[in-house]
């Protein structure tokens, strides 16, 4: 912090402001002081000093907090002579404020087992915790609630301990983990009737089965597990107390998902739950949802553990099915709250039972799905005096959306055509109310793209049907009807005939507000598949696609609209594309002339987003089929429409999000007509380069890219693609230069890695051989730091591609000469880059990179193995091998063996498994 350390009175002053400054400003300076003070050294001393103050409840709270972050971040800034005071001044702290707070315990708590994961001096902690403290009544609280966030924080994201450290703590737990339970047994037997001292006993409990460390025998026949199931079971068990056992017992049923090896325990628990089946029938009697929810998820739970033992052995010893008798149960549950909970389970057995493919087993557990579906079907419905339209936002649109799916997965093990026609014979046969007729509709409309629509009568019937429809019938039924038609496209494309009913049926819905969208969509769904047969309709989609507007249409349904009109139009004999294309457009256009000629005339700025999304999504999906050395039809339009573009594009280039827009306009143009897009290169690029050293949107990047993916080949473009680049480039490095540059601007960083990767895939010579490869490098390295998805892709991408240019001989003229360039580029930049890549792995990226990392160190290894090896080394005693907290993080047989690993690699893929292991010892 500037100006030193700060006095005690104006931290408190800062957190009073936190918590009580009415003045947000006021609140926000104070957040943001406080926030560097937590980062600085002065940090350890002024937290220890609060919390031997006690002043109250909020600075010692913000004392405690800092504590535990300190430890989590910045425990290296700590001597190690200093470990022990820090142990014994934390646990005099805790001692101290256990009465004041329970948050402030919690974090002290956490800040106590953080310490004793990284403290490798500290031997045996849990036995010299419940030694000092287990015989004092006033201290169990603290002393359960150290144990019980000590097993959580081993796997804790933010403490980067190390897999060698981790084991020997696991190790060290699993060693003292019988202690722990009987301290906890104790415990329990001691709190008579104090509730909150049984939930801290099966928070704890829960937390040492995550970890996975208890003895399964010794479990199996305690005395913990018994008290668990009997305040299950009680009636009288309050909802705190009730969730904490819930919980409970799911991270046992969790911890035994290997059931062979956990055979004893795996016992008790499953008889243990099925013996809840009366307490849940209590529960419901009550109306307790809260208890319902509890029991479904300790059902759901048991099925997920024993699913392997159900399908391999249904119905035998653990195979009971009565388990799915459970689940089934609660399925029947009128809140559709309780039956959501066990869906991914009925996904999981669906998969499964998929994988295994045997009609035996199928058969097994058909009436099991048909149970459910008839299940899903009634939980479906609307009530029965809800007016308009289904809603597909509320939570209860987005629960008929997740059974869709589920149903999806499950219904080959019912025959989607045998469940469908079920499905339409209670419509046809019965009279039923409405909702459950909508509901119906609502699976039908799930399953009716996987039925085989070759000569399949039901299904033509079903379309009959619904086109007569009268007008009168509830709207939410007309609604859901639509959504059926619009899925069963695949038999409009087989039965011709029905096109213009449908046709006649879906405009009525698009005339209706309530109805508009979903028609849309419908009619949309049926031109992607009848491209063919809806040719003959263009005139009437045109005619839809002038009047858009007039229709009440989301603005997904309205692009929706026009994307089945450009895939028709695609389909129109080549010389009429151009005419229709143009017609197609022309209302767009109008309305963004209109827009420039308001806003030059009122001086104000207009939203043209709707128009260019609807122009980008025209020239996306017309993609007709042209011969070599025939005119595209789309060439002329879009160049006659590059104006147009061109000036809103300068009307709105401070606008990132209308610029953006314009850019993905512009790409959908340049990848529709491709080659013959050449005459719009000169300008827009010009325009390109000259708005973005003013305001550097990174669009302007990624349309760099497509036009190097267009034009790159071309011998005549390269020198002006090479000049783009080297102008777009120098406002980059200024942005990405500036303090946390790469972190502010991860899409920059990713949209230049695309242009120069195009680069390289198209003319890697005319790039390396340029005065900016050696800042594109520079640039690389530094961000491969860069934890972000799209960004740390691309970046790997680049550099991976670069250096294989000079690896793969494909027999163009120009290999020697690309070879020599990698050469030199490697020579100058190899080992700073594989320092850079395994410091990267060990101490900035996550996991799911390191795919992408391997596959660049495993190109720099076939260019030159030798070299390589000889960098890697370099790069790996550059690495700590110690902890902050004394702990051992990678010996020295490890450092070797993942040297030889790596090196005697024959495929890429050792390399990575290499990388995930090793990096496990830094995370």
């Amino acid at each position: 912090m500037e100006g030193g350390k700060p006095t005690l009175p104006l931290v408190y002053q800062a957190v009073q402001a936190l918590y009580h400054d009415p003045d947000p400003a006021g609140k926000e300076r104070a957040s943001v002081w406080l926030g560097e003070l937590q980062r600085s050294m002065y940090a350890w001393e002024i937290s220890d000093q609060l919390l031997q103050l006690k002043q109250d409840v909020e600075s010692c709270y913000f004392a405690a907090q800092t504590m535990k972050m300190k430890i989590q971040t910045s425990f290296y800034e700590l001597p190690p002579e200093t470990h022990t005071a820090l142990r014994d001044s934390l646990l005099s702290h805790i001692q101290n404020l256990k009465d004041l707070s329970p948050i402030i315990v919690t974090q002290l708590a956490l800040a106590i087992a953080d310490l004793a994961l990284q403290m490798a001096s500290w031997k045996g902690c849990v036995q010299t915790l419940i030694e000092k403290y287990g015989n004092d009544v006033s201290s169990m609280p603290f002393l359960i609630e150290i144990l019980t966030v000590l097993p959580e924080e081993v796997h804790s994201r933010s403490l980067r301990i190390g897999a060698n450290r981790r084991t020997e703590i696991i190790e060290d737990l699993a060693y003292y983990s019988t202690t722990v339970v009987t301290l906890l047994v104790t415990c329990a037997e001691k709190s008579g009737h104090d509730e909150k001292m049984l939930i801290k006993v099966f928070r704890c409990l829960g937390s040492w089965f995550n970890l996975g460390v208890l003895d399964n025998n010794f479990m199996a026949n305690n005395q913990l597990l018994m008290i668990l199931f009997q305040v299950l079971q009680r009636d009288e068990t309050s909802t705190n107390l009730h969730e904490a056992a819930s919980d409970c017992v799911c991270s046992a049923l969790y911890a035994i998902e290997n059931v062979a090896v956990h055979m004893p325990l795996a016992m008790q628990l499953f008889q243990g739950v099925l013996s809840l089946e009366t307490a849940y029938h209590m529960a419901v009697a009550r109306e307790d949802l809260d208890k319902v929810l509890n029991y479904c998820r300790i059902f759901t739970e048991l099925c997920e553990t024993f699913l392997e033992m159900t399908v391999r052995t249904p119905g035998l010893g653990m195979g009971d099915l009565r388990i799915l008798e459970l689940l089934l149960i609660c399925a029947g549950h009128p809140q559709y709250e309780v039956v959501e909970i066990s869906f991914n389970f009925w996904y999981r057995l669906g998969e499964h039972l998929y994988k295994m493919n045997d009609p035996a087993l199928h058969r097994v557990f058909k009436p099991y799905i048909q149970r459910l579906l008839h299940s899903l079907a009634r939980h479906c419905q609307l009530d029965p005096d809800h007016e308009g339209v289904p809603e597909d936002t509320d939570d209860f649109g987005e629960f008929r959306m997740r059974v869709s799916d589920l149903v999806k997965d499950v219904i080959f093990l019912v025959g989607s055509m045998e469940c469908f026609s079920q499905l339409y014979s209670t419509l046809k046969e019965g009279n039923p109310p409405w909702e459950v007729t909508e509901a119906v509709l609502f699976i039908m409309a799930s399953i009716a793209k996987s039925i085989d629509p070759e000569n399949n009568p039901t299904l033509t019937e079903v379309l009959e049907q619904i086109v007569l429809l009268p007008e009168t019938v509830h709207l939410a039924v007309r609604y859901t009807s639509i959504e059926l038609v619009g899925e069963m496209s695949e038999v409009i494309d087989r039965n011709p005939c029905m096109l213009d009913p449908v046709l006649n049926f879906l405009m009525k819905g698009l005339r209706e507000k309530p109805l508009a969208s979903v028609a849309a969509k419908a009619i949309h769904n049926i031109c992607s598949v009848c491209r063919d047969h809806m040719a003959q309709h263009f005139q009437g989609l045109l005619n839809i696609a002038r009047l858009l507007d007039s229709f009440a249409l989301s603005t997904d349904a309205a692009v929706g609209l026009l994307k089945g009109t450009a895939l028709v139009l695609a389909r129109l004999p080549l010389e009429k594309i151009a005419e229709c294309l143009n017609d197609l457009c022309a209302v767009q256009v109008m309305a963004l002339r209109k827009l420039l000629a308001q806003d030059s005339s009122s001086g104000k700025s207009s939203d043209p987003t709707v128009w260019l999304d609807r122009l980008a999504v025209i020239f996306r999906h017309t993609n007709p089929i042209v011969e070599n050395g025939q005119t595209h039809p789309c060439q002329k339009v879009i160049q006659e429409i590059w104006p147009v573009l061109s000036e809103t594009l300068n009307a709105h280039q401070n606008d990132n999000r209308i610029v953006e827009r314009c850019c993905r306009c512009l790409r959908f143009a340049v990848r529709c007509v491709g080659k013959g897009s050449a005459s719009l290169l000169q300008p827009l690029v010009t325009q390109m380069v000259s708005v973005y050293q003013v305001y550097p949107h990174s669009c302007f990047l990624y349309l760099g890219s497509i036009l190097v993916d267009e034009y790159g080949m071309e011998e005549g473009c390269r020198q002006g693609l090479l000049d783009m680049l080297q102008a777009l480039c120098m406002p980059t490095f200024q942005l990405l230069e500036q303090p946390n540059g790469l972190r502010n601007h991860p899409d920059t960083v990713d949209d230049l890695f695309r242009l120069v990767t195009r680069f390289v895939q198209r003319s890697p010579v005319t790039l390396v051989n340029s005065s900016i490869i050696v800042h594109i490098i520079q640039c690389a390295i530094a961000s491969t730091t860069l934890d972000h998805r799209d960004a740390n892709c691309s970046v790997m991408k680049f550099i991976r591609d670069l250096i294989h240019t000079g690896v793969t001989n494909d027999h163009e003229d120009d290999f020697e000469v690309r070879k020599r360039l990698i050469g030199q580029v490697m020579g100058q930049h190899g080992q700073q880059l594989v320092t850079q890549l395994i410091n990267t792995c060990c101490f900035c990226l996550p996991p799911y990179t390191l795919p992408d990392v391997a596959e660049v160190l495993w190109e720099i290894m076939v260019f030159d193995r030798p070299t390589f090896c000889r960098w890697l080394e370099t790069a790996l005693k550059g690495l700590p091998k110690e902890t902050a907290g004394g702990a051992l993080t990678v010996t020295h047989k490890q450092l070797t063996d993942f040297h030889k690993q790596v090196t005697s690699a024959e495929e890429c893929k050792q390399v990575c498994w290499a990388i995930r292991e090793f990096t496990r010892l830094y995370r």
